[in-house]
């Protein structure tokens, strides 16, 4: 009971974290930290909120893939496995409002998913120096940020999550540690998937 009191509080803590930070990181980008990186942002307006087909569900293995890092070397997804817990971040493209104020959110609550054990891989089809750029522009972010350029979109659309436009969708797969999706959340492209969600499903984990 005990145990389950302290995560509960936890949890509150990190959601209310959370909530607090919607307040200083708006999804306008007018958090940046100078006004060079928010003139260099790009808005695609109002797009359609989901174009793909999702290839996975609940349940099953999650696809493999090896992507190049911001960071240098690659990253493969099944060498987390029996070790780590995985949160996969899609984003649909660098130097976009949405995406800039989504990522640097995690760094917030950086605490809470070692808390559960679990690592993020955050994956754009952009490729490696313009997520370099994007990155250096936002502030260091603790997780490592992949490339799937090429072949174009390979790994979104093994998940199902490659629109038509090229993009990735915006989506959240956690993958526990023996490889099966656990949660799916292809979201709203034009809005940033909700914190408090995520920790929900962090807590299910085994």
């Amino acid at each position: 009971m005990m145990e389950k009191t302290k995560t509960e509080s936890v949890r509150r803590f990190f959601i209310l974290l959370a909530l607090a930070a919607s307040f200083v990181f708006p999804a306008e980008g007018g958090w940046a930290l100078s006004e060079a990186y928010k003139g260099n942002i790009y808005n695609p307006g109002k797009l359609r909120p989901r174009d793909s087909r999702l290839k996975v569900a609940v349940g099953q293995k999650a696809p493999d893939f090896t992507l190049p890092a911001v960071g240098g070397g690659t990253v493969t997804l099944s060498s987390f496995r029996g070790r780590k817990n995985v949160m996969l971040t899609f984003i649909p493209a660098a130097w976009t409002p949405v995406c800039s104020d989504q990522w640097p959110g995690y760094n917030i609550v950086e605490d809470l998913f070692a808390k559960f054990d679990t690592v993020i891989l955050g994956i754009s089809v952009d490729n490696l120096p313009s997520l370099y750029a994007w990155t250096n522009q936002m502030g260091k972010l603790w997780f490592p940020v992949l490339s799937d350029f090429w072949p174009h979109g390979g790994a979104a659309k093994r998940y199902g999550l490659l629109r038509r436009d090229g993009m990735a969708e915006r989506a959240i797969v956690i993958i526990d540690k023996g490889g099966v999706i656990r949660y799916l959340d292809v979201h709203d492209i034009n809005e940033r998937p909700p914190l408090e969600g995520i920790v929900k499903e962090l807590e299910k984990l085994p």
